[in-house]
Protein backbone atom coordinates (compact mmCIF):
# COMPACT_ATOMS: atom_id res chain seq x y z
CA UNK A 1 0.00 0.00 0.00
CA UNK A 2 1.35 3.38 -1.34
CA UNK A 3 -0.03 7.18 -0.21
CA UNK A 4 0.27 8.93 -3.53
CA UNK A 5 -0.08 12.88 -3.08
CA UNK A 6 0.30 15.55 -6.05
CA UNK A 7 -0.55 18.95 -5.89
CA UNK A 8 -0.96 21.74 -8.43
CA UNK A 9 1.17 22.34 -11.35
CA UNK A 10 1.66 24.90 -14.34
CA UNK A 11 0.17 23.65 -17.63
CA UNK A 12 1.69 25.60 -19.59
CA UNK A 13 3.97 29.13 -18.99
CA UNK A 14 0.87 31.30 -20.65
CA UNK A 15 -1.16 29.42 -17.93
CA UNK A 16 -1.63 27.90 -15.08
CA UNK A 17 -4.31 25.80 -13.06
CA UNK A 18 -6.54 27.75 -11.00
CA UNK A 19 -6.84 27.02 -7.15
CA UNK A 20 -10.28 27.00 -5.50
CA UNK A 21 -10.22 30.43 -4.51
CA UNK A 22 -9.01 31.76 -7.93
CA UNK A 23 -12.10 30.00 -8.72
CA UNK A 24 -14.43 31.92 -6.66
CA UNK A 25 -13.13 34.82 -7.49
CA UNK A 26 -13.84 34.27 -10.80
CA UNK A 27 -17.68 33.88 -10.06
CA UNK A 28 -17.63 30.56 -11.49
CA UNK A 29 -21.06 28.90 -10.90
CA UNK A 30 -20.10 25.35 -8.08
CA UNK A 31 -19.27 22.51 -9.53
CA UNK A 32 -22.02 20.13 -9.65
CA UNK A 33 -23.24 16.71 -10.89
CA UNK A 34 -25.17 16.26 -13.40
CA UNK A 35 -26.77 13.47 -16.10
CA UNK A 36 -27.64 14.26 -19.06
CA UNK A 37 -29.48 12.57 -21.92
CA UNK A 38 -27.97 12.91 -25.73
CA UNK A 39 -31.43 13.04 -27.90
CA UNK A 40 -31.90 13.83 -31.46
CA UNK A 41 -34.84 15.69 -32.25
CA UNK A 42 -36.85 14.28 -35.05
CA UNK A 43 -37.17 16.01 -38.21
CA UNK A 44 -40.11 16.84 -40.30
CA UNK A 45 -40.06 14.23 -43.49
CA UNK A 46 -39.68 17.11 -45.57
CA UNK A 47 -36.32 17.45 -43.58
CA UNK A 48 -35.35 14.18 -44.51
CA UNK A 49 -35.86 14.28 -48.31
CA UNK A 50 -33.31 16.65 -50.61
CA UNK A 51 -33.93 16.62 -54.58
CA UNK A 52 -31.34 15.48 -56.76
CA UNK A 53 -32.83 16.24 -59.62
CA UNK A 54 -35.09 19.30 -61.26
CA UNK A 55 -36.60 16.49 -63.80
CA UNK A 56 -39.97 14.84 -62.71
CA UNK A 57 -40.06 12.45 -60.34
CA UNK A 58 -41.69 9.20 -62.15
CA UNK A 59 -43.31 6.75 -59.73
CA UNK A 60 -42.66 3.20 -59.45
CA UNK A 61 -44.73 0.66 -61.04
CA UNK A 62 -47.15 -1.02 -59.09
CA UNK A 63 -45.17 -4.09 -58.85
CA UNK A 64 -41.79 -3.36 -58.59
CA UNK A 65 -39.40 -3.87 -61.49
CA UNK A 66 -37.82 -6.73 -60.52
CA UNK A 67 -41.02 -8.43 -59.80
CA UNK A 68 -42.63 -7.71 -63.19
CA UNK A 69 -39.70 -9.34 -64.66
CA UNK A 70 -40.40 -12.94 -62.67
CA UNK A 71 -38.00 -12.10 -60.08
CA UNK A 72 -39.94 -12.57 -56.53
CA UNK A 73 -38.54 -11.54 -52.94
CA UNK A 74 -35.92 -8.46 -54.07
CA UNK A 75 -38.80 -5.80 -53.35
CA UNK A 76 -36.49 -4.73 -50.70
CA UNK A 77 -33.02 -4.79 -52.38
CA UNK A 78 -34.41 -3.38 -55.37
CA UNK A 79 -33.43 0.41 -55.01
CA UNK A 80 -29.53 -0.75 -54.68
CA UNK A 81 -29.72 -3.32 -57.50
CA UNK A 82 -31.03 -0.56 -59.69
CA UNK A 83 -28.36 1.55 -58.45
CA UNK A 84 -25.59 -1.07 -59.18
CA UNK A 85 -27.41 -0.91 -62.71
CA UNK A 86 -26.77 2.95 -63.28
CA UNK A 87 -23.52 2.76 -61.40
CA UNK A 88 -22.55 -0.16 -63.93
CA UNK A 89 -20.19 -0.88 -60.81
CA UNK A 90 -20.06 -5.01 -59.94
CA UNK A 91 -22.44 -6.51 -57.85
CA UNK A 92 -21.72 -9.87 -55.56
CA UNK A 93 -25.14 -11.62 -54.31
CA UNK A 94 -24.56 -14.20 -51.33
CA UNK A 95 -26.96 -16.66 -50.48
CA UNK A 96 -28.00 -20.27 -50.09
CA UNK A 97 -28.63 -22.98 -52.89
CA UNK A 98 -32.10 -22.38 -54.95
CA UNK A 99 -32.47 -18.66 -53.42
CA UNK A 100 -32.38 -17.29 -57.16
CA UNK A 101 -29.34 -15.18 -57.34
CA UNK A 102 -27.99 -16.45 -60.87
CA UNK A 103 -31.57 -16.36 -61.79
CA UNK A 104 -32.02 -12.47 -61.04
CA UNK A 105 -28.96 -11.81 -62.46
CA UNK A 106 -29.33 -13.70 -65.63
CA UNK A 107 -32.80 -12.26 -66.34
CA UNK A 108 -31.66 -8.66 -65.56
CA UNK A 109 -29.54 -9.60 -68.52
CA UNK A 110 -32.47 -10.43 -70.59
CA UNK A 111 -34.65 -7.20 -69.56
CA UNK A 112 -31.81 -4.89 -70.82
CA UNK A 113 -30.38 -6.79 -74.18
CA UNK A 114 -27.16 -7.60 -73.41
CA UNK A 115 -24.92 -9.64 -74.75
CA UNK A 116 -24.77 -11.78 -71.61
CA UNK A 117 -21.97 -14.85 -70.44
CA UNK A 118 -22.34 -16.78 -67.48
CA UNK A 119 -19.42 -18.79 -65.99
CA UNK A 120 -18.94 -21.38 -63.50
CA UNK A 121 -15.90 -20.32 -61.59
CA UNK A 122 -15.46 -23.88 -60.53
CA UNK A 123 -15.37 -25.33 -63.57
CA UNK A 124 -14.00 -22.75 -66.04
CA UNK A 125 -10.57 -22.49 -67.80
CA UNK A 126 -8.93 -19.68 -69.09
CA UNK A 127 -9.25 -20.81 -72.78
CA UNK A 128 -13.03 -20.89 -71.91
CA UNK A 129 -12.69 -17.09 -71.46
CA UNK A 130 -10.34 -16.18 -74.28
CA UNK A 131 -10.63 -18.60 -77.01
CA UNK A 132 -7.45 -20.77 -78.42
CA UNK A 133 -4.53 -18.34 -78.84
CA UNK A 134 -2.65 -18.19 -82.17
CA UNK A 135 -0.24 -16.02 -83.42
CA UNK A 136 -1.41 -13.53 -86.80
CA UNK A 137 -0.24 -13.67 -90.02
CA UNK A 138 3.18 -11.73 -89.57
CA UNK A 139 3.41 -13.18 -86.12
CA UNK A 140 4.28 -10.54 -84.79
CA UNK A 141 1.53 -10.38 -81.94
CA UNK A 142 -1.47 -13.26 -80.47
CA UNK A 143 -4.57 -13.35 -81.41
CA UNK A 144 -7.43 -16.06 -80.10
CA UNK A 145 -9.85 -17.57 -81.79
CA UNK A 146 -13.06 -16.60 -80.57
CA UNK A 147 -16.13 -19.17 -79.48
CA UNK A 148 -19.59 -18.20 -78.66
CA UNK A 149 -18.64 -18.54 -74.88
CA UNK A 150 -15.39 -16.29 -75.05
CA UNK A 151 -15.74 -12.80 -73.21
CA UNK A 152 -14.30 -10.36 -75.92
CA UNK A 153 -17.95 -9.19 -77.38
CA UNK A 154 -19.61 -9.64 -74.19
CA UNK A 155 -21.63 -6.67 -72.25
CA UNK A 156 -22.55 -8.28 -69.17
CA UNK A 157 -20.81 -10.96 -67.27
CA UNK A 158 -21.79 -13.54 -64.65
CA UNK A 159 -19.30 -15.26 -62.72
CA UNK A 160 -21.40 -18.05 -60.51
CA UNK A 161 -19.83 -19.73 -57.52
CA UNK A 162 -16.66 -17.61 -57.54
CA UNK A 163 -16.13 -18.65 -53.72
CA UNK A 164 -15.56 -22.13 -55.34
CA UNK A 165 -12.80 -20.40 -57.78
CA UNK A 166 -9.57 -21.98 -58.15
CA UNK A 167 -6.84 -19.52 -56.94
CA UNK A 168 -4.79 -19.51 -60.52
CA UNK A 169 -8.29 -18.48 -61.86
CA UNK A 170 -9.09 -15.80 -58.78
CA UNK A 171 -6.18 -13.55 -60.08
CA UNK A 172 -7.84 -13.14 -63.44
CA UNK A 173 -11.24 -12.84 -62.41
CA UNK A 174 -9.60 -9.98 -60.07
CA UNK A 175 -8.62 -7.60 -63.12
CA UNK A 176 -12.19 -8.57 -64.77
CA UNK A 177 -14.16 -7.35 -62.15
CA UNK A 178 -12.07 -4.38 -61.14
CA UNK A 179 -10.77 -3.37 -64.45
CA UNK A 180 -12.67 -4.81 -67.24
CA UNK A 181 -9.56 -6.01 -68.57
CA UNK A 182 -8.30 -9.78 -69.14
CA UNK A 183 -4.84 -10.53 -69.74
CA UNK A 184 -4.39 -6.78 -69.72
CA UNK A 185 -6.57 -6.40 -72.70
CA UNK A 186 -9.55 -3.90 -72.06
CA UNK A 187 -12.39 -5.40 -73.17
CA UNK A 188 -14.49 -2.31 -74.78
CA UNK A 189 -18.37 -3.45 -75.00
CA UNK A 190 -18.27 -4.89 -71.32
CA UNK A 191 -20.65 -3.16 -68.81
CA UNK A 192 -21.70 -4.77 -66.16
CA UNK A 193 -19.63 -7.54 -63.69
CA UNK A 194 -22.25 -9.57 -61.65
CA UNK A 195 -21.24 -12.66 -59.55
CA UNK A 196 -22.89 -14.94 -57.44
CA UNK A 197 -21.47 -17.47 -54.51
CA UNK A 198 -23.14 -20.28 -51.32
CA UNK A 199 -22.07 -18.73 -48.03
CA UNK A 200 -18.50 -18.82 -46.95
CA UNK A 201 -17.63 -21.47 -44.44
CA UNK A 202 -17.38 -19.18 -41.82
CA UNK A 203 -20.81 -18.52 -42.14
CA UNK A 204 -22.76 -21.52 -42.59
CA UNK A 205 -25.58 -22.72 -40.82
CA UNK A 206 -26.42 -26.05 -39.43
CA UNK A 207 -28.76 -27.01 -42.34
CA UNK A 208 -26.35 -27.04 -45.20
CA UNK A 209 -22.63 -27.89 -45.65
CA UNK A 210 -21.22 -26.26 -48.57
CA UNK A 211 -18.15 -27.90 -49.48
CA UNK A 212 -15.53 -25.84 -50.75
CA UNK A 213 -17.21 -22.69 -50.46
CA UNK A 214 -14.32 -20.59 -49.19
CA UNK A 215 -14.15 -16.56 -47.70
CA UNK A 216 -13.30 -14.33 -50.76
CA UNK A 217 -10.26 -12.75 -50.95
CA UNK A 218 -10.95 -9.20 -48.92
CA UNK A 219 -8.96 -7.45 -51.83
CA UNK A 220 -11.31 -8.99 -54.43
CA UNK A 221 -14.73 -8.86 -52.39
CA UNK A 222 -13.47 -5.02 -51.88
CA UNK A 223 -13.96 -4.90 -56.00
CA UNK A 224 -17.67 -4.88 -55.56
CA UNK A 225 -20.06 -1.82 -55.23
CA UNK A 226 -22.63 -4.22 -53.50
CA UNK A 227 -22.37 -7.09 -51.48
CA UNK A 228 -26.56 -8.17 -51.17
CA UNK A 229 -27.02 -11.51 -49.09
CA UNK A 230 -29.91 -13.14 -50.62
CA UNK A 231 -32.97 -14.13 -48.58
CA UNK A 232 -34.42 -17.97 -48.04
CA UNK A 233 -38.21 -19.28 -47.98
CA UNK A 234 -38.81 -17.80 -44.37
CA UNK A 235 -37.96 -14.24 -45.78
CA UNK A 236 -40.99 -14.49 -48.61
CA UNK A 237 -44.22 -13.11 -48.69
CA UNK A 238 -47.06 -15.51 -49.06
CA UNK A 239 -47.69 -14.02 -52.11
CA UNK A 240 -44.13 -14.29 -53.40
CA UNK A 241 -44.23 -18.15 -52.51
CA UNK A 242 -47.24 -18.53 -54.47
CA UNK A 243 -45.30 -16.87 -57.49
CA UNK A 244 -42.49 -18.85 -56.67
CA UNK A 245 -43.87 -22.46 -56.33
CA UNK A 246 -46.11 -22.11 -59.68
CA UNK A 247 -44.60 -23.61 -61.88
CA UNK A 248 -46.30 -21.87 -65.11
CA UNK A 249 -43.88 -19.68 -65.58
CA UNK A 250 -40.95 -21.59 -65.57
CA UNK A 251 -38.35 -21.55 -68.81
CA UNK A 252 -40.64 -17.99 -69.60
CA UNK A 253 -37.84 -15.69 -70.89
CA UNK A 254 -38.32 -12.17 -68.83
CA UNK A 255 -39.65 -8.93 -70.62
CA UNK A 256 -41.45 -6.08 -69.12
CA UNK A 257 -41.72 -4.93 -73.09
CA UNK A 258 -38.63 -2.79 -72.18
CA UNK A 259 -39.50 -0.89 -69.28
CA UNK A 260 -36.19 -1.51 -66.83
CA UNK A 261 -33.84 -1.03 -69.86
CA UNK A 262 -35.62 2.76 -71.16
CA UNK A 263 -35.43 3.70 -67.41
CA UNK A 264 -31.87 2.55 -66.57
CA UNK A 265 -30.40 5.01 -69.94
CA UNK A 266 -32.37 7.20 -68.62
CA UNK A 267 -30.81 7.26 -64.62
CA UNK A 268 -27.86 6.54 -66.53
CA UNK A 269 -27.68 9.79 -67.78
CA UNK A 270 -28.67 11.73 -65.03
CA UNK A 271 -25.73 9.71 -62.96
CA UNK A 272 -22.84 11.18 -65.04
CA UNK A 273 -24.84 14.86 -65.63
CA UNK A 274 -24.34 14.53 -61.80
CA UNK A 275 -21.48 12.58 -61.28
CA UNK A 276 -19.48 15.48 -61.62
CA UNK A 277 -20.90 17.76 -58.82
CA UNK A 278 -21.90 14.98 -56.74
CA UNK A 279 -24.42 17.03 -53.84
CA UNK A 280 -22.17 17.41 -50.66
CA UNK A 281 -23.94 15.67 -48.49
CA UNK A 282 -23.71 12.72 -50.11
CA UNK A 283 -19.57 13.16 -50.23
CA UNK A 284 -20.24 13.73 -46.63
CA UNK A 285 -21.92 11.38 -45.60
CA UNK A 286 -19.54 8.50 -47.27
CA UNK A 287 -16.39 10.14 -45.51
CA UNK A 288 -18.69 10.10 -42.11
CA UNK A 289 -19.73 6.45 -42.32
CA UNK A 290 -16.25 5.37 -43.18
CA UNK A 291 -14.55 7.17 -40.65
CA UNK A 292 -16.59 5.85 -37.76
CA UNK A 293 -16.98 2.47 -39.15
CA UNK A 294 -13.27 2.08 -39.15
CA UNK A 295 -12.80 3.57 -35.89
CA UNK A 296 -15.64 1.08 -34.87
CA UNK A 297 -12.97 -1.90 -36.24
CA UNK A 298 -15.03 -2.33 -39.17
CA UNK A 299 -12.02 -1.31 -42.01
CA UNK A 300 -14.16 0.70 -45.09
CA UNK A 301 -10.86 0.98 -47.57
CA UNK A 302 -10.57 4.19 -49.50
CA UNK A 303 -11.74 2.86 -52.72
CA UNK A 304 -14.89 1.86 -50.81
CA UNK A 305 -16.10 5.23 -49.89
CA UNK A 306 -15.61 6.10 -53.14
CA UNK A 307 -17.81 3.37 -54.41
CA UNK A 308 -20.38 4.38 -51.38
CA UNK A 309 -20.86 8.08 -52.79
CA UNK A 310 -21.62 6.35 -56.20
CA UNK A 311 -23.61 3.95 -55.08
CA UNK A 312 -25.77 6.93 -53.40
CA UNK A 313 -26.03 9.33 -55.72
CA UNK A 314 -27.35 6.74 -58.10
CA UNK A 315 -30.15 5.59 -55.27
CA UNK A 316 -30.87 9.17 -55.29
CA UNK A 317 -31.56 9.31 -58.29
CA UNK A 318 -33.73 6.08 -58.97
CA UNK A 319 -35.73 7.38 -55.93
CA UNK A 320 -36.07 10.99 -57.49
CA UNK A 321 -34.49 12.10 -53.65
CA UNK A 322 -31.72 11.99 -50.51
CA UNK A 323 -33.70 9.55 -48.39
CA UNK A 324 -32.81 8.44 -44.86
CA UNK A 325 -33.88 4.96 -45.56
CA UNK A 326 -32.56 4.31 -48.77
CA UNK A 327 -28.90 5.53 -47.29
CA UNK A 328 -29.58 2.94 -44.66
CA UNK A 329 -29.74 0.30 -46.79
CA UNK A 330 -27.00 1.34 -49.00
CA UNK A 331 -24.57 1.89 -46.59
CA UNK A 332 -25.78 -2.05 -45.15
CA UNK A 333 -25.17 -3.44 -48.69
CA UNK A 334 -21.75 -1.88 -49.07
CA UNK A 335 -19.48 -4.03 -46.36
CA UNK A 336 -17.26 -6.20 -47.68
CA UNK A 337 -16.58 -8.36 -44.77
CA UNK A 338 -19.90 -10.30 -45.39
CA UNK A 339 -17.80 -12.12 -48.50
CA UNK A 340 -14.90 -13.41 -46.11
CA UNK A 341 -16.12 -12.64 -42.50
CA UNK A 342 -19.72 -12.96 -42.35
CA UNK A 343 -22.60 -10.22 -41.27
CA UNK A 344 -20.97 -7.64 -39.74
CA UNK A 345 -22.51 -5.90 -36.20
CA UNK A 346 -25.45 -4.16 -37.35
CA UNK A 347 -25.96 -2.04 -34.29
CA UNK A 348 -22.41 -0.63 -35.52
CA UNK A 349 -23.86 -0.15 -38.82
CA UNK A 350 -27.04 1.61 -37.93
CA UNK A 351 -24.92 3.74 -35.49
CA UNK A 352 -22.68 5.05 -38.29
CA UNK A 353 -25.91 5.50 -40.67
CA UNK A 354 -27.43 7.87 -37.76
CA UNK A 355 -24.17 9.84 -37.30
CA UNK A 356 -23.00 9.97 -40.97
CA UNK A 357 -27.05 11.17 -41.63
CA UNK A 358 -26.86 13.50 -39.16
CA UNK A 359 -23.37 15.02 -39.99
CA UNK A 360 -24.72 15.27 -43.54
CA UNK A 361 -28.30 16.09 -43.78
CA UNK A 362 -29.58 18.09 -40.71
CA UNK A 363 -29.25 21.60 -39.72
CA UNK A 364 -25.53 22.99 -39.28
CA UNK A 365 -25.77 22.62 -35.56
CA UNK A 366 -27.01 18.99 -35.62
CA UNK A 367 -24.17 18.53 -38.34
CA UNK A 368 -21.65 20.10 -35.84
CA UNK A 369 -22.38 18.36 -32.94
CA UNK A 370 -22.58 14.80 -34.72
CA UNK A 371 -18.94 15.73 -36.41
CA UNK A 372 -17.54 16.63 -32.84
CA UNK A 373 -19.08 13.36 -31.50
CA UNK A 374 -17.45 11.26 -34.74
CA UNK A 375 -14.31 12.96 -34.00
CA UNK A 376 -12.00 10.02 -31.83
CA UNK A 377 -8.76 12.45 -30.87
CA UNK A 378 -9.37 14.52 -28.35
CA UNK A 379 -7.07 17.02 -29.49
CA UNK A 380 -8.67 17.21 -32.65
CA UNK A 381 -12.44 17.56 -30.83
CA UNK A 382 -11.26 20.16 -28.92
CA UNK A 383 -10.07 22.17 -32.45
CA UNK A 384 -13.61 22.11 -33.39
CA UNK A 385 -14.85 23.34 -30.56
CA UNK A 386 -12.09 26.12 -30.69
CA UNK A 387 -12.29 26.70 -34.49
CA UNK A 388 -15.54 25.22 -35.32
CA UNK A 389 -18.38 25.70 -32.72
CA UNK A 390 -21.46 27.48 -33.56
CA UNK A 391 -22.23 29.28 -30.48
CA UNK A 392 -21.47 28.64 -27.03
CA UNK A 393 -24.66 26.60 -26.38
CA UNK A 394 -23.82 23.85 -29.13
CA UNK A 395 -20.31 24.08 -27.38
CA UNK A 396 -21.69 23.05 -24.23
CA UNK A 397 -23.80 20.64 -25.88
CA UNK A 398 -21.18 18.86 -27.07
CA UNK A 399 -19.38 18.78 -23.82
CA UNK A 400 -22.17 17.10 -22.05
CA UNK A 401 -22.26 14.60 -25.30
CA UNK A 402 -17.99 14.00 -24.24
CA UNK A 403 -18.82 13.16 -20.74
CA UNK A 404 -21.68 10.67 -21.84
CA UNK A 405 -19.49 8.93 -24.30
CA UNK A 406 -15.87 8.85 -22.96
CA UNK A 407 -13.88 6.36 -20.70
CA UNK A 408 -13.07 8.01 -17.58
CA UNK A 409 -9.42 8.65 -18.12
CA UNK A 410 -10.16 10.52 -21.76
CA UNK A 411 -12.54 12.77 -19.82
CA UNK A 412 -10.29 13.58 -16.91
CA UNK A 413 -7.65 13.98 -19.69
CA UNK A 414 -10.02 16.53 -21.54
CA UNK A 415 -10.80 18.50 -18.54
CA UNK A 416 -7.49 18.87 -17.38
CA UNK A 417 -6.55 19.93 -20.41
CA UNK A 418 -8.95 22.53 -20.89
CA UNK A 419 -9.95 23.87 -17.57
CA UNK A 420 -7.73 26.81 -17.80
CA UNK A 421 -8.46 28.12 -21.09
CA UNK A 422 -12.56 27.43 -20.20
CA UNK A 423 -12.35 29.94 -17.24
CA UNK A 424 -10.51 32.88 -19.08
CA UNK A 425 -13.16 32.28 -21.31
CA UNK A 426 -11.61 31.24 -24.66
CA UNK A 427 -13.96 28.59 -25.31
CA UNK A 428 -17.24 28.96 -27.18
CA UNK A 429 -19.08 27.20 -23.80
CA UNK A 430 -21.37 28.70 -21.59
CA UNK A 431 -21.39 28.36 -17.62
CA UNK A 432 -22.68 24.71 -17.61
CA UNK A 433 -19.87 23.36 -19.38
CA UNK A 434 -17.36 25.44 -17.51
CA UNK A 435 -18.83 23.97 -14.68
CA UNK A 436 -18.59 20.04 -15.60
CA UNK A 437 -14.91 20.85 -16.66
CA UNK A 438 -14.03 22.17 -13.44
CA UNK A 439 -15.85 19.05 -11.72
CA UNK A 440 -14.35 16.71 -13.80
CA UNK A 441 -10.65 18.58 -13.53
CA UNK A 442 -10.67 19.62 -9.75
CA UNK A 443 -10.04 15.98 -8.36
CA UNK A 444 -7.05 15.77 -10.43
CA UNK A 445 -5.18 18.89 -9.40
CA UNK A 446 -4.53 18.05 -5.63
CA UNK A 447 -3.91 13.65 -6.00
CA UNK A 448 -4.30 12.50 -2.49
CA UNK A 449 -5.15 9.03 -2.12
CA UNK A 450 -3.76 5.44 -1.79
CA UNK A 451 -2.76 2.59 -4.38
CA UNK A 452 -3.37 -1.29 -3.18
CA UNK A 453 -2.01 -4.56 -4.50
CA UNK A 454 -1.11 -7.81 -4.09
CA UNK A 455 1.96 -9.90 -4.38
CA UNK A 456 3.33 -13.12 -2.61
CA UNK A 457 4.28 -14.22 0.98
CA UNK A 458 7.73 -15.24 -0.13
CA UNK A 459 8.04 -11.89 -2.68
CA UNK A 460 8.70 -8.56 -1.07
CA UNK A 461 9.22 -4.97 -2.49
CA UNK A 462 7.03 -4.95 -5.40
CA UNK A 463 5.28 -2.20 -7.09
CA UNK A 464 2.13 -1.58 -8.12
CA UNK A 465 2.07 -3.21 -12.29
CA UNK A 466 0.06 -0.01 -13.22
CA UNK A 467 2.92 2.05 -11.62
CA UNK A 468 5.79 0.09 -13.27
CA UNK A 469 4.26 0.73 -16.69
CA UNK A 470 3.05 4.33 -16.17
CA UNK A 471 6.30 5.07 -15.02
CA UNK A 472 8.05 3.76 -17.90
CA UNK A 473 6.05 6.06 -19.88
CA UNK A 474 6.80 9.14 -17.53
CA UNK A 475 10.25 8.46 -17.29
CA UNK A 476 10.90 9.73 -20.56
CA UNK A 477 9.07 13.09 -20.54
CA UNK A 478 10.61 16.42 -19.26
CA UNK A 479 9.66 19.65 -17.36
CA UNK A 480 5.74 20.91 -17.78
CA UNK A 481 5.02 18.26 -20.14
CA UNK A 482 6.30 15.37 -17.38
CA UNK A 483 4.31 17.22 -14.63
CA UNK A 484 1.21 17.18 -16.56
CA UNK A 485 1.42 13.32 -17.37
CA UNK A 486 2.23 12.85 -13.83
CA UNK A 487 -1.04 14.40 -12.51
CA UNK A 488 -2.83 12.58 -14.93
CA UNK A 489 -1.40 9.14 -14.47
CA UNK A 490 -1.50 9.57 -10.53
CA UNK A 491 -4.75 9.74 -10.47
CA UNK A 492 -5.57 7.19 -12.84
CA UNK A 493 -3.53 4.94 -9.97
CA UNK A 494 -5.92 6.25 -7.09
CA UNK A 495 -8.84 5.48 -9.08
CA UNK A 496 -7.55 2.49 -9.64
CA UNK A 497 -8.14 2.75 -13.84
CA UNK A 498 -6.30 0.14 -15.79
CA UNK A 499 -5.15 2.35 -18.92
CA UNK A 500 -5.08 0.62 -22.19
CA UNK A 501 -2.69 2.68 -23.99
CA UNK A 502 -0.94 4.97 -21.87
CA UNK A 503 1.67 6.66 -23.86
CA UNK A 504 -0.97 7.22 -26.48
CA UNK A 505 -3.31 8.85 -23.86
CA UNK A 506 -0.65 10.97 -22.75
CA UNK A 507 0.25 12.25 -26.31
CA UNK A 508 -3.15 12.96 -26.94
CA UNK A 509 -3.46 14.65 -23.62
CA UNK A 510 -0.36 16.53 -24.66
CA UNK A 511 -1.98 17.96 -28.04
CA UNK A 512 -5.12 18.80 -25.98
CA UNK A 513 -2.38 21.05 -23.91
CA UNK A 514 -0.94 22.56 -26.77
CA UNK A 515 -4.63 23.05 -28.82
CA UNK A 516 -5.75 25.16 -25.65
CA UNK A 517 -2.48 27.62 -25.13
CA UNK A 518 -2.71 28.32 -29.08
CA UNK A 519 -6.34 29.44 -28.33
CA UNK A 520 -5.24 31.43 -24.69
CA UNK A 521 -2.57 33.10 -27.15
CA UNK A 522 -4.78 34.16 -29.61
CA UNK A 523 -7.05 35.81 -27.34
CA UNK A 524 -4.09 37.48 -26.43
CA UNK A 525 -3.09 38.72 -29.35
CA UNK A 526 -6.58 39.78 -29.98
CA UNK A 527 -6.74 41.36 -26.93
CA UNK A 528 -3.20 43.66 -27.52
CA UNK A 529 -3.98 44.50 -30.74
CA UNK A 530 -7.53 45.65 -29.77
CA UNK A 531 -5.65 47.92 -26.95
CA UNK A 532 -3.26 49.04 -29.51
CA UNK A 533 -6.07 50.34 -31.78
CA UNK A 534 -7.43 52.33 -28.98
CA UNK A 535 -4.48 54.15 -27.81
CA UNK A 536 -3.56 54.74 -31.59
CA UNK A 537 -7.12 56.23 -31.58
Amino acid sequence: MIRVCSRGFALDVSFSILDERHRRSQRMPPAKTRSTSIRSKKKPASKERVRVSNGSKKPAPAEGYLTKLGAYGFEDQEVVLLAALVTEDPILLIGRSGTGKTFLLNTLSEALGLEHRHYNASLVSFDDLVGFPYPDDDKSTIRFLETPATIWSAESVLVDEISRCKPEHQNRFFSLVHERRVQGIALTNLRYRWAAMNPPSVDQGVWEDYTGSEPLDPALADRFSILIRVGDWSSLSTRDRKRIADPSSEGVIAGDGGELATRVDEWRKQFLEALPRCPDGIVEYACAATTYLSDAGIRISPRRSRLLARTLLAASIVRGEIEEKVFRQVLSVSLPQIAWDGPVDGDKVLTAHSIAWGCSFRNSIDQWVHQFHLEQRLDRKLGLLVDECPDPDTGTLAIEQLFVYESKERQAAFALATFPAAVQGVLPIGSEAVSDLGRVAQPLLDVDGTIRWAERLSVGGTSHPEHSRLGGVLSKLRGARAARARQLFYWCLVEDLVLENPKALEEEFNRCVSVAARALKGKSAKKDSAQSGEAAA
